[in-house]
């Protein structure tokens, strides 16, 4: 009786667990990412506007491309853009770029208007700055590695380290955190988290968001680093670099997407229902219909 009692108990556990867990593999249709376009040099940056129309970078050749969901269809939306790499949409629709070309931040509005937000730290140019995330309430998260573009003009280093910094919304910047090479950036208002990879030293960490470019200490999220990054609504990371990998929230590899390229870029989920994840991958972009959505 108690081996019977025991094995209903067992039996009870693994049906739990199978309703909270489900398999990550079901949340992805039966498909192959598809390439939409080979067009380019180094594409980057992706980000969605609110009607699901993805904008990324084309950085050597200075361009940001958009590409349409109703259409499927890529076009050119702004030429001369400080060689811009990673961008996000703030709640007006502008699209705010890491425009590394002069170590700017812009904000660009959709009838091609350009404001520079940021020129540098403590009157010091920047590095470069890479990626970025914005918290809900005007703050701008960016990451300022170095990587020493070969477009760049009488370029000087003015700022030894490589930080992690917050831009408040009244256009004052502190420095947060230093580290090896830190390059992609997202976080969550939902989730209050903000993860941050240093792309060198291999590894992916996460913060609790305490307020307004308050952090908590970071923790070691998991042992890879990432080019750029994304979340879902249940709280899975994407990221990137072979392919893409999604790590579930406790830091566990879960899935492994599959890109026909040296080398991905960078992800986000965009579409009428924010639920295709769209691909930069070196001189391509892809896109993959999912089971799941962006988180918000």
């Amino acid at each position: 009786m108690k081996n019977i009692l025991n094995a209903g108990l067992v039996g009870l556990v693994l049906a739990f667990t199978s309703c909270k867990s489900p398999n990550y593999n079901a949340m992805l249709e039966n498909t192959e990412p598809k390439l939409i376009s080979n067009q380019f040099s180094f594409t980057e940056g992706p980000a969605a506007d609110k009607a699901g129309n993805v904008y990324f970078t084309d950085q050597p050749n200075d361009k940001i491309y958009v590409w349409d969901w109703k259409t499927n269809k890529v076009s050119l939306f702004l030429d001369k853009t400080g060689r811009a790499n990673g961008t996000y949409f703030d709640k007006n629709d502008n699209l705010i770029t890491c425009s590394d070309n002069e170590g700017e931040i812009w904000k660009i509005g959709k009838d091609k208007s350009v404001e520079v937000l940021s020129k540098g730290f403590e009157g010091k140019r920047l590095n470069g700055p890479n990626d970025l995330w914005l918290d809900g309430n005007g703050g701008i998260y960016f990451t300022d590695p170095l990587y020493k573009r070969d477009y760049w003009q009488d370029f000087k280093v003015e700022i030894p380290e490589k930080n992690l910094y917050y831009r408040s919304k009244d256009g004052k910047i502190s420095k947060l955190e230093t580290f090896v090479q830190p390059n992609g950036i997202i976080g969550s208002v939902k989730l209050k988290k903000l993860y941050v990879s240093d792309i060198d030293a291999g590894k992916t960490y996460v913060y609790d968001i305490l307020g307004d470019g308050k952090l908590s200490e970071k923790k070691l999220f998991c042992e890879m680093g990432s080019d750029g990054m994304t979340l879902d609504k249940d709280g899975n990371l994407y990221i990137i670099g072979d392919g893409v990998t999604v790590f579930n929230a406790k830091g566990e590899k879960v899935h492994h997407i599959k890109i026909p390229e040296d080398w991905t870029g960078n992800v986000t989920f965009g579409g009428e229902k924010n639920d295709i994840l769209f691909i930069t991958a070196s001189k391509s972009v892809y896109t993959l219909q999912t089971k799941t959505k962006g988180l918000k």
